[in-house]
């Protein structure tokens, strides 16, 4: 059942929207071709929910994790492993139900291995990200039940930029965790040849927060013993980070398509917060190293080869190629002590073929074969060194009917996990699995810019290496993980509606989802032991699970003069999520949550004044704390100068202006690491 205060927000977007319908300007929704979908439309024309966030948006948010960027999006929130850790969770979805996408093929680092381990990827370099579900999701991946997130960053440039040299220039300090970071983007190149450049350095030092790190809940269930220790507080110990990395791409480009190559690196270090939960009044300034704090050492390299050629031959209409082989590795250090070092090579490749309308249908199909080999050594490994190897084939297909476009995918996979022999894991074993998924979705175009949009979805999802074979204490997560072999294939049915309005001084979108799923695959706890770290056992199983909600918003032009103008926000979201057999609530399940922003601008200068409360989440799972709710007030400032063909923005933005002790409910470690607490961000960024 709904909550009074989101039906309430609910009803104001219908209202405002049914006003829309009267108005002359014609004010367009997320117009931004999405790349995701490959037949080039725009997010309001597909039938599944899509959110598009710029890259200036993302360099201007204080989040330094792809979670933490687009936590306040309807629907999406954020895992965060404390600040320096995070992957979006979507609709309760996170792990390997999400697919992380770079330019459309797979990120191949190690982020959906375990919740302390970062996405190796930095916002300061991502141009837009795409987050869709639904139809064109499948093209993807059947691992997509979530939804996919693909972050785009132009490394290999498509088209001719169009100067011999162009760029953005940013850089940023933020008071909360006294970040210095800066970026740099420059591209340029001839009709024939464009190429990229980006780098970008980030650091930071430990977190402040509001009051105790522990909640006041665990305080209490587990008191500290020693006298003589005290609680941590005032500062998230070990929360520190540098993190830099450089993207170099270059293209040949012709009559009929391009060609064109890039390298990557990407550098990590990063404390690991939570597993001290006190410390010894010292020196602000002391050492984390002789404290022995938990560092994970990150670094990734990459080559990426793209390319595109039109009409190679009758009724195809263009073909498109990418493949990217990654290298990548971390190492986790306690003090200066070398401890598990996880490794991942491999590479992910597509190939696609749009095709000339047949019979008033157009659309894609394709190839997707990807392989890697993962590595996990060390005292602390908890799963098994594994080759995955995954084919696919997939296509979409669309067409208009009048009023009513329809459009409808399906991808076949067949995935191959060979796992070593080894003295801690057992014998050599090898599982092979089929699985089919298909979707199909309606929009229909009402007049005065309205458009519902139907979608649904049957997917299968094959067990990973980490569910099949894990074995092993889980240092971050502090359970002892037990996969199972045996596990069936994940199968789900899955809903959308979405009701928009996409034009006009008030546009806005509402979303209700369900999704059934048969073989739900879980960690969930048996109740006991292991006796030799006495860490609880967590085994993977398949379960009944059903997961149901509501996102919602809009906004709405309330004055406009020409030189002032105020426009208004409203958001908000709500997610229900149930062990179908015995109706416990699935564990880390966001709670409900309403937002809303006052956008006012004048000349040169936007205001923003952004307010967000967080729902008390109580409906737990067994054994999981209660989280409190909070308000999170937010306020920024930009202001925008144009000198010649340089045009510069500096901005300010604060947060959590109450100083609220806040805590994600969707995290791990919500009992053990806060949200920030106040922080002043400011910064420059300038294009040319």
């Amino acid at each position: 059942m709904l909550r009074p205060p989101l039906s309430s927000v609910l009803f104001l977007l219908f209202v405002s929207s049914s006003y829309a319908a009267f108005a002359e300007e014609p004010i367009e929704a997320n117009p931004v071709i999405v790349t995701a979908g490959p037949l080039g439309r725009t997010a309001s024309e597909l039938s599944q929910p899509v959110t598009v966030v710029t890259g200036d948006e993302a360099v201007k948010n204080p989040g330094t994790t792809l979670g933490e960027v687009l936590k306040n999006e309807p629907g999406i929130r954020s895992s965060y492993f404390g600040p320096n850790v995070s992957r979006p969770v979507i609709r309760g979805l996170n792990g390997d139900q999400i697919n992380i996408l770079q330019n459309g093929i797979s990120n191949l680092d190690a982020s959906a291995t375990s919740a302390d381990h970062n996405v190796a990827i930095d916002p300061l370099a991502i141009e837009r990200i795409e987050v869709l579900r639904g139809p064109s999701a499948l093209l993807y991946g059947s691992k997509a039940v979530g939804g996919v997130v693909n972050l785009i960053d132009n490394r290999i440039p498509s088209e001719t930029i169009g100067a011999p040299v162009t760029g953005i220039i940013d850089g940023r300090f933020n008071s909360v965790n006294e970040e210095r970071s800066g970026a740099v983007l420059l591209e340029g190149g001839t009709d024939e040849i464009a190429w990229h450049l980006n780098a970008f350095k980030r650091r930071t030092s430990d977190t402040r927060i509001p009051g105790f790190a522990r909640s006041a809940q665990l305080r209490a269930a587990e008191p500290l013993e020693d006298d003589d220790e005290a609680e941590e507080r005032n500062r998230l110990e070990n929360s520190q980070s540098e993190t830099q990395g450089v993207t170099v791409g270059v293209s040949k480009l012709f009559d009929r398509g391009y060609v064109g190559i890039a390298f990557s690196r990407y550098e990590s270090e990063y404390g690991i917060v939570g597993h001290d939960h006190h410390h010894e009044e010292e020196d602000d300034d002391h050492d984390h190293e002789e404290e022995g704090g938990v560092l994970l050492d990150m670094e990734q390299n990459r080559f990426d080869f793209a390319g595109l050629y039109r009409n190679p031959f009758d009724g195809i209409r263009d073909v498109r190629y990418k493949i990217g082989f990654s290298d990548y590795e971390h190492q986790e250090f306690e003090g200066n002590e070398a401890g598990t070092v996880f490794k991942n090579r491999g590479f992910d490749s597509r190939l696609e073929f749009t095709h000339e309308k047949i019979a008033e249908y157009e659309g894609v199909f394709g190839l997707q074969f990807n392989m890697n080999d993962f590595e996990a050594l060390g005292d602390e490994a908890f799963v098994p060194t594994t080759t995955t190897m995954n084919i696919a084939g997939f296509i979409l297909e669309e067409r208009s009917f009048d009023k009513l476009d329809v459009s409808f995918g399906g991808r076949l996979d067949y995935q191959e996990i060979d796992k070593d022999q080894s003295a801690t894991f057992g014998a050599a074993q090898s599982r092979e699995d089929f699985t089919g998924s298909a979707s199909v979705g309606f929009v229909y175009n009402f007049p005065q810019d309205y458009k519902f949009a139907l979608s649904t979805a049957y997917t299968q999802r094959a067990p990973n290496a980490q569910e099949l074979f894990a074995n092993g204490v889980h240092v971050a997560t502090e359970t002892f993980e037990v996969g199972d072999a045996n596990l069936d294939v994940q199968e789900s049915v899955g809903i959308d509606a979405s009701f928009r309005k996409v034009k006009g001084p008030v546009t806005g979108e509402i979303n209700l989802f369900y999704t059934y799923f048969r073989d739900f695959i879980a960690l969930s706890p048996t109740g006991t032991e292991d006796a030799e770290s006495e860490t609880p056992i967590f085994t993977y199983a398949n379960l009944p699970a059903e997961i149901y909600g509501i996102e919602a918003r809009g906004r709405t032009g309330v004055y406009d003069d020409g030189r002032h103008d105020l426009d208004v926000e409203l958001r908000g979201d709500y997610l229900q999520a149930r062990n179908r057999r015995t109706g416990d609530f699935l564990p880390r399940i966001a709670p409900a949550r309403l937002g809303g922003a006052a956008i006012y601008g004048i000349d040169n200068v936007t205001l923003r004044l952004d307010a967000e409360y967080n729902f008390a989440q109580n409906d737990n799972a067994p054994n999981e704390l209660s989280t409190d709710d909070f308000t999170m007030l937010d306020f920024g400032v930009d202001y925008n100068l144009s000198l010649g063909e340089t045009s510069t923005t500096f901005y300010v933005k604060a947060t959590n202006l109450l100083d609220q002790e806040a805590r994600n409910h969707v995290s791990f470690l919500k009992d053990r690491a806060p949200l920030p607490g106040r922080s002043i961000m400011t910064g420059l960024r300038s294009a040319f």
